[in-house]
Parts: structure tokens; C-alpha cells; sequence
């Protein structure tokens, strides 16, 4: 990412901005307001397609055929599809934040005296989807709860995203061992993609990608895996805020103009964070992006309402040295959310093995983002006429 474009461009005059860029006018830009899905439809629509394709073949032996590439029958990838659905709705309905609860599922009549068979195992995909489907459509947008890897929550999108990719990618498995066609429309694979697989590179063919993204099929140009995990959104707390990491679906919507999904105060987001959200897309595109060393949108733990933008230039350098840069909303500032956010977000950051040291660039016309980087320990390391570097070191 270009350190130019986030901070110390020398056309930023704003009363406040830290090194995130402004508009030169110091005044944010106004966009049309435009909603990025949480998933629900997506997951509706997936479980349907699954649902008739599968529908015609419930007279086949699902018990005595295995799934391709796994080591369950068809039928016992069916089953998973279920239990999965209902553990991640009980999940994110109860807001379970420690752990998995004590949930078995049992595919049996109510009564216990008749065992399911295949088309009432479809029946039970198609209900327990739409479980998820409610359980996504009424859960707060700052909603989060247990989910292991990697950093042990997702939030409603998240979820979303696992139940679309456990029943899009099972039913593949399925299919491939009954010897059924099967590929699902293009935009339910990029949602998955763009939401829980943000280091994962896109290419033209979204299915293809998520179908190596997982370990079931080769492309060009790339290794085949063999071991992977999809990664849910960063999340870091402070005392005021969240510190809520930013998913590439999210930073096409910012930098389109839209809210990114995020509930914002009046004027924002800035014109830096929009800036951060586009580079954060490129870094994606590229195949380079990983997302903790990416973008986080500040919002505020009280009222759930977004007041800015934190994050990092890109990945640290070969000597563990990386860039941050941030911004707020004119409405936000003079209240210490910047300087907050920053010690949170430097402590994360230094605690790592992979970093050193934390810098930042600053305009001299700006001090109260010098103050900021100082309350956060930076010290000044140099200076000319154009710009002050910060540095934290570990």
C-alpha cells in the first residue's frame, strides 16, 4: 500500500485528521447511501438450489456411497450440513461467546420409532437453513459469537458466510459422489469469498476459487491445498470501542461510496478511510492482503455507531516494521477515541513475533495527530518541512 496515499500528503489541511488522507477541502464527501447484504438471502438461495438439485436423487443409496474427498457417506455429509446449521443458529441466536453448547442432532421421528430418510433429510436441510437464515436476519449488527478459527468469533455476516460455504461445498461433495452436475450461481461463492477467505486472490471464476480455496480442485498458476481454514473479521476492544477489522466485500462498499455495512455518525466515514478501504481492495485483488494488517472501522461500544477508521499500510517489512495510519469523523473528534484506539491497536501489533516496531508520518500543520501519536508513545524519530515520522518500538 502506498504510504503517499494514506498519510503525509501535503495537500491535508484538516483542523484534525491523523495519517489517513482528507479531502483537500478538509470536508468529507457526501455519497448515496447504499446496504451491503448480511447474507440471509444468500443463504435462502443456496439452500434451495442445494434442496432441488439433491431432490431428484433421494431414491439412491446415499448410506453406501462415499462424498467425494471426504471419508463420510453421502448421506453422513447430509447430516453434517444439518448439525452445522443448527449449532451456527443456536450459535449466534443466544450470542454464545466461549464455546460450542451441548447440542446433538438425531435425524429420527418425533417419536424415536422412524429414521429419516433422504427426502426427510432435505426437508430437515431446508428447515434448519431457514433457522440460520432467521437467526441472521434478527441478530443486532453488532452481534458476535464462538466460532474457533481464527480469532474465536464471528459476527452475523460471518456466520452467513460459514453456513453458505458448509452447504455449497458439501453439496459438491455429494454430488460428486452420486456423479451429479453441480455448480452453484457465481455470486453465492464470491459472498463466501469476499467475507471469510479475504487472503485468498479472486479470479474470474468465483466457484473455482472457492472450490481451491478449500482443497478440492486445482487452478493455474497455484498449489493445491491441503490444509486451509477460512478466517472470520478481526475484532479488538477498548474501554469505548471496537476496533472491528474490515472484510474485502466491506472495503468495495466504502470505497464505492458506500457505509460498509457500518451505522455512521454525521460525516463519515472521512475521505482517509474510504482512501484505506480502496488499498485494502487492491491488496486483496492482488492476493497479498491479510486482513489484521488491514483496515478496522472504529465503532463505538455505546450506541454501535462507527466514528472512524485505524489500520495498516500493508504487512510488515523484512526488519518487522509496519506503518499505521487513522481518522475520524469531525463530529468525533476531541473525545480520545483516536489516541484509545491507537494504544490498543500498537499493543496488539507489538505483542506479535512479526513486528518490531510501529511508524507514522504526520503533517507539521497538524498537532492534534501529533498529540495523538505521542499519547500513544510514538516518539519522534525525524523531520522536514513536509512531514514528522513517529516511531513505537517493542
Amino acid at each position: 500500500m502506498s504510504r503517499r496515499s494514506w498519510g503525509g500528503s501535503k495537500r491535508s489541511r484538516a483542523p484534525f485528521n491523523g495519517p489517513f488522507n482528507p479531502c483537500p477541502s478538509g470536508h468529507p464527501t457526501t455519497y448515496p447511501h447504499r446496504m451491503l447484504s448480511m447474507g440471509a438471502d444468500e443463504l435462502d438461495e443456496a439452500v434451495a438450489s442445494v434442496v432441488a438439485l439433491l431432490r431428484p436423487a433421494v431414491d439412491r443409496d446415499w448410506t453406501g456411497v462415499d462424498a467425494a474427498g471426504l471419508e463420510w457417506s453421502c448421506r453422513q455429509t447430509a447430516e453434517h450440513i444439518v448439525a452445522d446449521f443448527v449449532a451456527y443458529a443456536t450459535r449466534l441466536a443466544g450470542r454464545t461467546e466461549h464455546g460450542y453448547l451441548p447440542l446433538r442432532i438425531s435425524l429420527t421421528s418425533e417419536d424415536g420409532l422412524h429414521t429419516a430418510d433422504n427426502t426427510d433429510i432435505l426437508d430437515v436441510i431446508a428447515a434448519t437453513g431457514a433457522l440460520l437464515g432467521a437467526a441472521i436476519r434478527t441478530a443486532p449488527r453488532d452481534t458476535r459469537a464462538f466460532h474457533p478459527l481464527p480469532f474465536r468469533s464471528a459476527n452475523r455476516e460471518g456466520f452467513a458466510a460459514m453456513g453458505i460455504a458448509e452447504v455449497l461445498l458439501h453439496t459438491h461433495d455429494i454430488a460428486e459422489g452420486l456423479g451429479l452436475p453441480y455448480e452453484p450461481p457465481a455470486h453465492l461463492a464470491e459472498f463466501v469469498l469476499t467475507r471469510i477467505f479475504p487472503d485468498v486472490r479472486p479470479g474470474p471464476d468465483h466457484w473455482r476459487n472457492l472450490l481451491w480455496a478449500t482443497g478440492r480442485a486445482d487452478l493455474p498458476g497455484r498449489a493445491r491445498l491441503t490444509e486451509w481454514h477460512w478466517t472470520n473479521n478481526h475484532v479488538l476492544d477498548t474501554e469505548r470501542l471496537r476496533l472491528e477489522g474490515v472484510t474485502p466485500a466491506a472495503a468495495t462498499d466504502l470505497s464505492a461510496g458506500g457505509t460498509g455495512g457500518f451505522d455512521w455518525i454525521e460525516g463519515g466515514p472521512f475521505d482517509g478511510t474510504r482512501e484505506a478501504a480502496g488499498m485494502v481492495v487492491k491488496s486483496y485483488e492482488a492476493g497479498v492482503h491479510r486482513p489484521e494488517f488491514g483496515l478496522y472501522v472504529l465503532v463505538r461500544r455505546e450506541d454501535d455507531r462507527a466514528v472512524g477508521g485505524i489500520g495498516f499500510h500493508g504487512v510488515p517489512d523484512e526488519d518487522g516494521k509496519a506503518e499505521v495510519g487513522y481518522d475520524l469523523a469531525e463530529a468525533a473528534r476531541g473525545n480520545g477515541y483516536a489516541s484509545e484506539a491507537l494504544s490498543v491497536l500498537a499493543k496488539w501489533a507489538l505483542a506479535r513475533d512479526d513486528v518490531r516496531s510501529l511508524f507514522a508520518t504526520i503533517e507539521p500543520s497538524n498537532t492534534p495527530s501529533q498529540a495523538v501519536i505521542a499519547r500513544a508513545g510514538f516518539v519522534k524519530v525525524s523531520e522536514d518541512e513536509e512531514q514528522f515520522a513517529y516511531e513505537l518500538r517493542g
